[in-house]
């Protein structure tokens, strides 16, 4: 569908700037509640993340749900995988997330989530859409929306997060450093670690509205290295700003990615027989992700960039594991949408089973090096079409053959053309992506 207002990931953008304003959110509400109305005692879960113009936009969303005669369920700061919980779990409408995950403070935006914790069919979207474009009324004074705010929200995610694994296990002994990205949860995750039996050091917990994921958390894990190698800690958590990213640290101070996570989380349940379906990965999944996993007999099927295009590949081929180098993975057999927190047990689970340090578990994947180079362009450009390009990339990928990859792919939000490189020998991945930058420049006359 052609979409007005929502991305691949809801509505984001600088707060005050269209659509990210007040006026703009209370319409919003008012056309989400619209959509979601089914005639019955309707009511919509609002949760957000720890930025300061949460509270504005909680009150606008408010309002106009409350115009459309929906009751609205305050969660106040919630991780987006715990509100997408609740959402099933209370068999709510709707689950709204205020959040712009791991962008700056300055940055906010709205996601959705169905009666089934899972992202807004292409249809509902559709429908509020239209809604915004439409006159906004206000229901008799009779059938006005009532809001509340839900005490135990906080409680009740927890404990499904400690459900994620078997009680069998207790991490009494486990050091473990969480940075919690001042984010969504800074309440949550330093808790949940701690009941399971392990030793918490919580960096990143203490939000002021300003400083999330601000030099922290999934996006920047370089404080979170240096406490772990402070604190001779087994390992190291990084969440971003809204819970649903992990980016890990092995008590070598060695960053562990998404690709990695995935590898070892899908071992795991090759080994203990609940392994189904392919993996889901990316068009920037790491090559060595992939061979890895052949070894192990697992198919990696490859999606478009953005959790939203992995689920609806997962859902496609029934798996159960997919998810993105920056920090998305999708436990689908857990929840059913990316979750940090669980993400990062079902690790610590493998680390206890095996009695193997992070470290060990990822070395049974190799990453191939990997170069990025974004070509700024001026003019709108299709690098599957043109000639120059695709001579540069056709010479660059047969002298890799199978021992390397070459993507190129235009950006869906920014004025560039991403040229990215993988294979075996370093030095050779960062002078074919440069050549291939460099043909792509004269191309476009940059």
């Amino acid at each position: 569908m052609t979409r007005k207002y929502f991305g691949t990931d809801g509505i984001r953008g600088k707060v005050g700037e269209p659509p990210i304003t007040a006026d703009f959110l209370l319409k919003l509400g008012w056309a989400a509640g619209r959509a979601f109305a089914n005639g019955g005692h309707d009511f919509v879960l609002v949760g957000k993340d720890t930025r300061i113009s949460g509270y504005m936009f909680e009150s606008a969303l408010e309002s106009g749900l409350t115009a459309a005669g929906i009751d609205t369920h305050l969660l106040g700061p919630m991780p987006t995988p715990g509100i997408a919980y609740l959402t099933r779990t209370l068999r709510a409408q709707a689950g709204i997330v205020i959040s712009a995950s791991h962008n700056p403070y300055y940055d906010n935006g709205i996601k959705f989530f169905s009666v089934q914790g899972t992202k807004l069919h292409d249809d509902i979207e559709q429908k509020i859409e239209y809604y915004i474009d439409s006159p906004m009324t206000t229901v008799e004074s009779s059938k006005l929306g009532k809001a509340k705010r839900l005490e135990d929200a906080a409680g009740r995610y927890i404990e499904f997060c400690k459900a994620s694994i078997p009680t069998r296990f207790d991490f009494s002994g486990m050091k473990i450093v969480v940075d919690c990205a001042h984010g969504a949860t800074y309440h949550i995750a330093p808790h949940v670690f701690s009941e399971v039996g392990a030793e918490v050091i919580a960096i990143g917990a203490e939000p002021d509205g300003l400083n999330i994921n601000d030099e922290c958390g999934a996006t920047n894990p370089a404080k979170l290295v240096a406490t772990v190698l402070a604190h001779s800690a087994d390992i190291g958590i990084a969440l971003d700003g809204d819970g649903d990213r992990l980016i890990m640290v092995d008590h070598k101070g060695e960053i562990v990615d998404g690709d990695e996570l995935i590898y070892i989380i899908a071992k795991s349940r090759l080994e203990v027989g609940q392994m189904s379906g392919p993996v889901v990965g990316t068009l920037m999944t790491n090559l060595g992700m992939e061979h890895a996993l052949k070894q192990l007999g697992i198919e990696l099927l490859r999606a478009n960039v953005g959790d939203r295009y992995v689920l609806e590949m997962l859902s496609e081929h029934k798996g159960i594991l997919g998810g993105e180098n920056s920090g998305h993975i999708i436990c689908l057999d857990r929840t059913t949408t990316g979750d940090g927190i669980i993400a990062a047990l079902q690790i610590m689970a493998e680390m206890l089973s095996h009695g193997k340090s992070l470290h060990e578990l990822k070395s049974g994947m190799q990453k191939f090096p990997q170069t990025l180079i974004n070509v700024r362009t001026t003019k709108k450009i299709n690098p599957d079409t043109d000639d120059v390009i695709q001579k540069s990339v056709q010479a660059v990928e047969k002298k890799l053959g199978n021992k390397g990859r070459v993507l190129l792919r235009a950006s869906g939000t920014e004025p560039l053309i991403r040229v990215m490189v993988e294979g075996e020998q370093e030095d050779l991945v960062k002078n074919y992506a440069q050549q291939i930058a460099d043909d792509v420049k004269k191309s476009i006359g940059a």
